[in-house]
């Protein structure tokens, strides 16, 4: 339990054993004290409470997400059993909640206690379970900005993917609707009017009427629709501060969605490289403001080049920061308000050349380095949570 919470429940028995001991039969009378007279010195402001800085990400080999602190000397604070092969994680930190999906069903976490609390089965669910890029069960997720409704990607092949909407408050999924193939990344807006599969084997995102749930679906496909077995397909995705869809293909383009008029613009990125997960800064007043941040898994397809990170400014420049190791997704994360923001890397890709672990690239230096998490670590998402 979080020390406040103890703190809390200690000063309340106290306060409640004081009260019985003054009511007590043949308890001692006090004598009258002198009336103080009223302090003109102000109250202090309660400090604000400190947070602490972590990371959740799904651990894609076992059935566990794992809470990790780069910081520590152990850096993985907590395993909390979700359920087999998860893939997405998304965090709600205003509930102290995170959410993640997985082969068996939607896992609901209390990240207060680091427990998982409920795991929902899926309106759509497997009728096998197994583990890999191409397995059947949850995808992508999001959250709505009130925490109301979390909205999950279900894939089950050879059928069409369906996202399915879950209510919070009951624990029950309450609808779905059809989308393309494979979404490996759901998106939100940040004004809760729409949610965006990012659908990887039909070459387009599926825009949902999160008040309607009318579904459109806009085509985007830089190269052409090349088929199944092509590389230049979307992946995974970032909502810009406008509202607007970033796609990144093969380290060669960038697409920007206009989610409402379905209006796609394109602008030539650097890297060369088979690109997968993306995050951007937020971070108003910094340099960085803005930046996409792309993993790219090197030479496949149209691509010729090695893994990198590439770090796209918000007016278009870019920057390569070649890798060793593989990736699939990125985050954004820093310990305190006062550090640099770092890209966190997760090493769980979805093909071979996976490994354990987290690469943390300092964006004010580029220097590199690795956390060990065992388990194949595929989503990472970046969580502030209350210091205990």
């Amino acid at each position: 339990m979080p020390t406040r919470r103890l703190l809390a429940r200690a000063a309340a028995l106290v306060a409640a054993t004081a009260a019985l001991a003054g009511c007590a039969p043949g308890a001692l009378t006090a004598s009258p004290s002198p009336t103080a007279s009223p302090s003109t010195t102000p109250a202090p402001t309660p400090e604000p409470e400190p947070e602490r800085s972590l990371l959740l990400t799904t651990l894609a080999a076992s059935n566990a997400l794992a809470v990790v602190d780069p910081t520590a000397a152990e850096p993985v604070v907590a395993s909390i059993e979700v359920g087999t092969a998860p893939w997405g994680v998304v965090a709600d930190a205003a509930h102290e909640r995170a959410f993640v999906a997985t082969a068996e069903g939607l896992a609901v976490v209390d990240l207060a206690t680091m427990t998982r609390t409920a795991l929902v089965p899926f309106q759509h669910q497997p009728t096998t379970i197994g583990y890999g890029e191409y397995r059947d069960g949850g995808l992508g997720l999001a959250v709505s900005p009130d925490g109301a409704t979390v909205y999950v990607a279900v894939h089950r092949w050879p059928d069409p993917a369906w996202l399915e909407v879950l209510d919070v408050a009951s624990g029950a999924f309450t609808a779905s609707v059809e989308v393309g193939v494979r979404p490996f990344d759901v998106l939100m807006d940040p004004a809760g009017a729409w949610v965006a599969t990012v659908d990887h084997d039909t070459y387009g995102v599926t825009i949902v009427d999160t008040a309607t749930l009318a579904a459109r679906t806009i085509e985007v496909a830089p190269f052409g629709d090349l088929g199944f077995d092509s590389w230049e397909k979307p992946h995974y995705g970032v909502v810009t501060a406008a509202g607007t869809i970033l796609l990144p293909f093969q380290g060669q383009v960038m697409v920007e969605v206009d989610p409402v008029s379905g209006a796609t613009t394109s602008t030539p990125l650097t890297a060369q490289t088979h690109q997968h997960g993306a995050a951007q800064v937020r971070s108003p007043g910094d340099a960085l403001d803005g930046a996409t941040l792309v993993v790219g898994t090197g030479a496949f397809g149209s691509a010729t080049q090695g893994p990198s990170l590439e770090i796209v400014s918000a007016d278009g420049t870019d920057a390569v920061v070649p890798l060793t190791r593989l990736h699939e997704t990125v985050a954004t994360w820093r310990a305190t308000d006062a550090d640099a923001w770092s890209a966190v890397l997760a090493g769980g890709y979805t093909r071979d050349g996976w490994w354990d672990g987290l690469t943390i690239v300092d964006l004010a230096t580029l220097e590199q380095r690795e956390v060990p998490v065992a388990g194949r670590p595929q989503a990472v998402v970046a969580v502030a949570l209350p210091a205990s």
